[in-house]
């Protein structure tokens, strides 16, 4: 009796993909055809949470101005000013923040560049 091995195949595989900075760490991003799970930018979703809980501590009163807000959180009148335009994203773009459905381009770094307050350019 005679016994042979089978040899495996060798076999190839190309994944098109390329590779984005997320919030500080880098993510494997496939093509738009391609169906992948999403995932919430922690870091956004973070900032966005931050904003909108400053802007109710303002609103209610708790605290008079944005640089006693911060020097409270300890952190930069600017920086805080920075965050809290987040609170004038367009309820479209905030919600496919929340569900991580929101494109490559809109990191944390992005949108707290300065933006159209117009929804609608947005």
């Amino acid at each position: 009796m005679t016994r042979t091995t089978a040899i495996p195949e060798t076999v190839t595989l190309h994944v098109p993909f390329r590779v984005v900075k997320r919030g500080g760490r880098k993510e494997m991003l496939l093509p738009e055809d391609a169906t992948q799970p999403r995932r919430a930018d922690n870091t956004l979703l973070k900032a966005l949470a931050r904003a909108f809980r400053w802007k109710r501590m303002l609103e209610s009163g708790e605290f008079a101005t944005i640089a006693e807000l911060a020097e409270r959180e300890g952190i930069a009148p600017s920086y805080m000013t920075r965050v809290l335009r987040l609170t004038l994203l367009a309820p479209g773009i905030i919600q496919e923040i929340l569900d991580g459905r929101q494109r490559p381009e809109v990191t944390l770094a992005r949108v707290l560049e300065p933006f159209p307050v117009e929804w609608e350019q947005q």
